[in-house]
């Protein structure tokens, strides 16, 4: 049986599930950022993030198991709960922004193997890299054609 998915856009009364699912997410990607998905990064989340950018929420059979943040065409944040991973809920949320921006840009840090796999999958290439000095860390920008 295959899992019905459903990607439909951010309400305010989904910010604890969002949070959650990127917390989740974010500390499973990021384990070389302290403190990732807590404290201050949360807060920034809550305060930023969820309100600048334009999120959609993706959903397996009914719950929440995906956010994905959009600045313009730029991918801001694309996060699947860990259990949902492999199960085409971040193959959707890139579609849904390729519905609405066509050709996408995002940054991912060089570390985060696992969505650099997933985003040359998708078909994003790298374009560029540069230093994150609030982290120490390389990012790459990847970019992908429109469809």
């Amino acid at each position: 049986m295959t899992d019905r998915l459903n990607v439909r856009p951010y309400t305010p009364a989904d910010e604890d599930t969002a949070v959650q699912i990127w917390a989740r997410a974010a500390r499973l990607a990021h384990p070389f950022l302290a403190d990732e998905g807590t404290g201050a990064r949360e807060q920034k989340m809550r305060e930023v993030y969820l309100v600048q950018a334009d999120h959609w929420i993706a959903e397996l059979d009914g719950v929440p198991a995906g956010v994905l943040g959009l600045l313009g065409a730029e991918i801001g944040g694309l996060f699947v709960a860990p259990e949902a991973q492999g199960r085409g809920v971040g193959r959707a949320l890139v579609r849904q922004a390729a519905l609405l921006h066509g050709a996408l840009t995002l940054e991912v840090y060089e570390k985060n193997t696992a969505a650099r796999r997933f985003y040359a999958r998708v078909g994003f290439t790298e374009q560029s890299r540069r230093p994150d000095e609030e982290y120490d860390e390389v990012l790459l920008k990847l970019a992908r054609p429109a469809p």
